[in-house]
Order: C-alpha cells, then structure tokens, then sequence
C-alpha cells in the first residue's frame, strides 16, 4: 500500500502554522516618566511650594502610574489583554468568547439536547474537544495518516492500541478522527471510567458508553463510528521496557459485534502516547486501596509532585489502516469462536506491524 497522506492536525488541511497562531508578539506597555515632588520658595512672599517635576527612572527600572492618576496605560493594558485572548481562544477570540457565553447560557436554562447514548454534540464541539486542540496540535504536534479508511458515514468500529499510563491516547484519538473527517467517534469504555465521579458524566456527554457486546452492538448497527481499546488497563498500565508491544486483545468481544452488524474494522495505531509518561514501577497496595488497576511511578512522579503530572511532549503520529470488511461473513458467524479468534488475531497483528514501521520511521521521540 502506498504511503498515506500526512496531514499535521491544526492547519485544517494547510501546511504552515498551527490554528490561532498570533502575527506577531503582544504589545509591551513602555516605560513611563518617574514624578518627584520638588519644594521651592517664593522670591517674594518667602513661603515655601511644593511642584511635581518629571525624573528619569534610573537604568532596567519600570515605573507604573496609580490607577486613576494622569498617564494611567489603559491603551496599553487593553492591547496586551487583546494578545492574551488571541493566544488563548484564537485570533477570532471574540467571536469564540461570545460563542462559549451563548453555550453557558443555554447550560444555565437547559436548552440543549443529547441522543440516546448521552452524546452532547454541542458541549463536544465547541468545549470537551476545544480544550484537547492545544495539547493534540501545539503539544504533541500530532500528524494523522490513512484518513481516507475511516467511512466517510456508516457504522464502523476503529480498534486502536493503548498506552501512556494516563490514557490521554483515547482524547487525542478521538479529537484527530473528528478534526479530520467531521465525525464524532464514541469510545466503549470500561466501567471503571463511568464509576468516576465527574469523568464519567463528562464521558457520556462526549458520546461514549459501556464496552459490552449489546452496547456495541446497537451503537455500530444505528451506523455510529465506534472506538474500542482492547488491550484496556493492561496497555495503559504497562512498564515503559514493553512500550509498543500489544498486549492480549481479550476476547474479541469487538469482533463479534463487528460480524453481527455486518460494519468494517478500521485499525488504528498511535505512536509517540507510551513517552507522556514513562512507567517504571507500580505501588500495588496504594492501588488496591484507592480500588485503580494501577497507582504508576515515573521519573517525575510522585518525586516533583504535580509538576511530575505534565506529559512530555513527545512527537504523536496516529495511522488509520485499511478497513477489514465483516459483511461477507453470515450474521451466525459472530458466534464462532475460531472464526472470532482468527480475525481478532488478524487486526492484533496489522496494528503491531503497523506501530514497528512508523518507529523505524520516526527521528526520535520528540521529533
């Protein structure tokens, strides 16, 4: 198969600088005359006056007038705020401020709606996949191949491998499939993620749902494009020493409800996720008290505390392989369990294969 097309998320099909890059740096406010009080005497009536009288300020000094007071640098402060908000929202930063407190306002009065599996498409849109644009663009420099195997509509279910301790992998996944085909991908996520106070609201809002057979089942049969990570907390969790080799792919419960619907495999394999955070070791009974598959030690955490949360920036490339077509198989197949087996086996290997070559391509880790 020919090399896909690359395409670095963020320039919405061009080449050239991120999205809400500014022209140019903000504005620094300048330097302002120091004032000094100076006291003189009358030459005719000899009473003493006191004048302001403008001072230099000495050298690498900045002197800043008292709010309400002549020479106060409004101009100044408006244009620096101005910067801040096209660095921050974009160089349509007003436009998108407007649209964030029209979004607030109908969270506020209840006037929005969400489909049978809990997706809020406007919450995703303009929010939940807003805030993963920086980190997917500007952090992780994130370039995208295959694009064209993901259905353009239909169901389909995309089968991607997991990894980087955090499973920012899954965000970052399905921010790339929306930014380049307009789709929303609907993650099947383990029970733990709905268990967790906050994040599983949150992931309901963004369209995912429990990974069982029925789920996936109705999902990809009502033509949704499904997401699933097979290798579950054993890919995330894994030692930084076995990055990039797959772990057991479970039962191929994703199989079987691929067979049943008759929908397409689409593989998915991401390089760059297992150096966020480089696992070296495991605290078993601080994870059996705090009920988590894994409570992980890298270099950085706990030893720096917080700062040790910040993933490195490592350079992200997601390729989207061919799809694997199911519907010529019986709907009956499903249930064989060799014929699950081979396929399940058969998407395991394309991914794995697929991760080694775009190693062997990549420069380095950040790069």
């Amino acid at each position: 198969m020919a090399d896909a097309e690359v395409i670095p998320l963020g320039t919405r099909g061009r080449h050239g600088s991120p999205a809400g890059s500014l022209d140019g740096p903000p504005s620094v406010p300048q330097q302002q005359p120091a004032v000094r009080a100076e006291t003189t005497t009358d030459p005719v009536s000899g009473a003493e006056k006191t004048a302001p009288r403008a001072t230099s300020a000495p050298a690498g000094t900045t002197t800043m007038p008292l709010s309400g007071r002549p020479g106060f640098p409004i101009e100044e402060l408006i244009s620096a705020a101005n910067a801040v908000g096209r660095l921050v929202l974009g160089e349509d930063g007003e436009r998108k401020l407007a649209e964030l407190l029209a979004l607030l306002r109908r969270r506020v009065t209840g006037d929005y709606t969400v489909d049978e599996y809990g997706l809020d498409t406007e919450l995703t849109d303009r929010f939940l996949l807003e805030i993963v644009r920086p980190l997917a663009t500007t952090w992780f420099r994130v370039e995208v191949r295959g694009v064209e195997n993901i259905p353009a509509d239909g169901g389909a279910l995309l089968v991607s491998n997991h990894s980087g301790t955090i499973p920012l992998d899954g965000l970052v996944t399905m921010f790339a499939v929306h930014e380049s085909t307009g789709r929303h991908l609907r993650p099947l996520g383990a029970d733990l993620v709905f268990r967790l106070p906050f994040v599983g609201e949150v992931a309901r809002r963004a369209g995912a749902t429990l990974a069982c057979s029925e789920d996936a089942t109705r999902m990809l049969g009502a033509g949704e494009l499904a997401g699933v990570w097979p290798e579950g907390f054993k890919g995330i969790g894994k030692r930084y020493s076995q990055r990039y080799k797959l772990q057991r792919f479970g039962r191929g419960g994703f199989v079987s409800a691929a067979i049943r619907t008759g929908v397409p495999i689409v593989p998915c394999s991401v390089v760059g996720a297992e150096e966020i955070y480089p696992m070296v070791g495991n605290v078993p009974a601080l994870a059996r008290l705090l009920r988590l598959p894994y409570v992980p030690v890298t270099p950085f955490f706990p030893l720096l505390g917080p700062l040790g949360l910040m993933p490195l920036p490592s350079k992200w490339v997601i390729e989207f392989g061919e799809p694997i077509r199911t519907d010529s198989y019986d709907p009956g197949a499903a249930d064989d369990p060799m014929l699950v087996f081979n396929v399940t086996d058969q998407v395991r290997e394309t991914i794995q294969q697929t991760l080694y070559t775009l190693r062997m391509r990549r420069k380095s880790v950040f790069h």
